[in-house]
């Protein structure tokens, strides 16, 4: 029969083998690099497909860069809201009249309508074009981006003003309000264009030049034309919401035209 004390003792010795394995295995483990630590700079791709360092990663992820998500979400329910409140804005004539002759003479509301719709809807298509070729943000994009949807808002409220004073004593002051707030759209998305590709830190690396020449000139255009509007309407407010209307025409038959070209 073993001595028990000579078991004892052998009893010991194996725990104390586990004990030093396992203290063996933690110091291996504690050597091993681990996520925070040290790491060698990877490239990995972004979500447009553009090759990005890890260094250029973290500096998005730590604030000095956005991504472009919220940008364009938030932007589009803007767009959205506006043309549904333009429409709202339409009158409906009542039980009691006769509806072709009360829609005649709520001409103005609905010329507004579409001119403002026209309008919007050229300012989202720069906008989705622009984005299109965007890969982030930074605080100055999104500040600017702000600021356009402050005048992109407010065109409900131009647009109500300049129909309901377009045939007052005062319509040259409503109309060359109406004008500005164009204008400024204009300004404010050619802006948002020019430092998006001042330095193409925010856009892909293959966007070609004459695109981006092309934007500019088409945007110039309007600028041109909205501010000649607002002068137009401090002494002749009917023949500004004239070339209103005839921007607004050219806009809604574009895409005519260029299924016409490509037949």
């Amino acid at each position: 029969m073993d001595d028990p004390g000579r078991r004892r003792v052998i009893r010991r010795l194996a725990q104390g083998s586990k004990l030093w394995k396992g203290i063996h295995v933690y110091l291996a483990e504690a050597q091993t690099p681990v996520l925070g630590g040290d790491r060698k700079e990877e490239d990995h791709l972004d979500k447009e497909g553009e090759k990005v360092s890890s260094t250029e990663g973290d500096a998005e992820a730590t604030g000095n860069f956005y991504p472009l998500d919220r940008f364009n979400a938030f932007s589009d329910a803007v767009f959205a809201i506006v043309i549904t409140l333009l429409v709202l804005e339409l009158p409906v004539p009542p039980a009691s009249a006769r509806v072709l002759p009360a829609l005649a003479e709520s001409w103005p509301e609905f010329l507004g309508y579409a001119i403002s719709f026209a309008f919007v809807g050229g300012i989202w298509m720069s906008h989705a074009g622009l984005t299109k070729y965007m890969r982030r943000g930074d605080v100055v994009s999104f500040r600017l981006n702000l600021v356009l949807l402050l005048f992109i808002s407010l065109l409900p409220f131009s647009t109500h003003l300049m129909v309901t004073h377009v045939e007052a004593a005062d319509a040259p002051v409503a109309v060359a309000v109406y004008g500005a707030n164009l204008f400024m759209e204009s300004a404010l998305i050619t802006a948002l264009l020019y430092y998006a590709v001042r330095d193409r830190h925010l856009v892909v690396s293959d966007v070609a030049d004459d695109r981006v020449r092309r934007a500019y000139r088409q945007r110039r255009a309007y600028m041109v034309v909205t501010a000649l509007a607002i002068i137009v309407a401090l002494v002749a407010p009917v023949v500004a919401v004239g070339i209103y209307t005839v921007v607004a025409v050219g806009f809604l038959i574009q895409p005519l035209i260029g299924m016409w070209r490509k037949h």
